[in-house]
């Protein structure tokens, strides 16, 4: 009795060491296919952060998240939701958090204050397309955007669901162009994505668009793909192929464009539908 209880422990102390092993090799893995300037950025902004240098670390912070980073978003969100009143501004701390929420920083909706809004990010600091990445509150280009172009430089992975996209765009009668730019504003075509409104999955559905449409795992490229092109196929014809409005109603509810009778005056949903129709490679209103 006495050998099997040494044994057993033993092994439990073998895969315990295993385990942690395991994890240790997985985190470096993750930083190492982190682009070395954002990683390189992220250390000099923590150290200047901790001098109290607080706008060095935000410029710093910011050329971690104009590389797609999540955690420079994070970071530069955190400090404007709870740090000194010389940098503190809880509307744009929400941004940059929804920001890095959208990318997969978990941590983010910590942070994240749902009482209030969020300020429009403009020119201050975002992923744009220069770093391949799209985006939703990144800054739009004066350049035409070339879809072919940024698809290029995507993960074989959301060239797949680009390809998934244009096939059911195609079944559902939908512009695929349209379609492609809800999907990268709303995700970047991440299926993993969650809003501080929890909009989920790659067409970012709330639960209540969920239910209306079918969607069950939200998370499923294929089943939110699916319901997301329903839903615009019922938007076009609500509001008779006009693709501002559609876009506005995907963003804020086809109800506040109606009782707007037109796009809602909110900073975001006007954002958003320039953003759209950049992606979609349409003048913006």
């Amino acid at each position: 009795m006495r050998d099997i209880s040494e044994n057993g422990l033993f092994l439990l102390l073998f895969l315990s060491l295993l385990l942690a092993g395991t994890q240790q090799t997985m985190a470096q893995g993750r930083d190492f296919r982190q682009a070395p300037k954002a990683l390189t950025a992220l250390r000099q902004g923590q150290s200047a952060q901790h001098s109290g240098n607080l706008q060095k670390a935000i410029a710093l912070y910011c050329v971690a998240a104009s590389t797609g980073n999540p955690e420079g978003y994070f970071r530069i969100g955190r400090l404007l939701a709870t740090g000194p009143a010389s940098v503190r501004s809880a509307r744009m701390a929400n941004s940059y958090l929804a920001m890095a929420m959208r990318l997969g920083n978990q941590r983010a909706g910590h942070y994240y204050n749902a009482r209030i809004g969020n300020a429009p990010m403009g020119d201050q600091c975002g992923v744009g397309l220069r770093g391949g990445q799209g985006g939703y509150f990144a800054p739009i280009p004066n350049t035409p955007f070339n879809v072919d172009s940024w698809l290029a430089r995507q993960s074989p992975a959301k060239q797949k669901l680009v390809t998934m996209l244009r096939h059911a765009a195609k079944h559902h009668k939908v512009d695929a162009r349209l379609a492609l730019a809800i999907a990268i504003a709303e995700s970047n075509l991440n299926s993993q994505a969650v809003s501080p409104k929890n909009a989920q999955g790659v067409m970012q559905l709330i639960p209540e668009t969920q239910q209306r449409f079918g969607v069950t795992h939200p998370f499923d490229p294929e089943q939110s793909i699916k319901g997301g092109l329903t839903y615009l196929k019922w938007l076009d014809r609500r509001f008779d192929g006009d693709w501002v409005l559609i876009s506005a109603a995907y963003n804020a509810g086809e109800k506040a464009v109606e009782r707007y009778g037109g796009i809602p005056p909110y900073d975001e949903t006007q954002e958003y539908v320039k953003r759209v129709l950049y992606f979609a490679g349409h003048k913006q209103p």
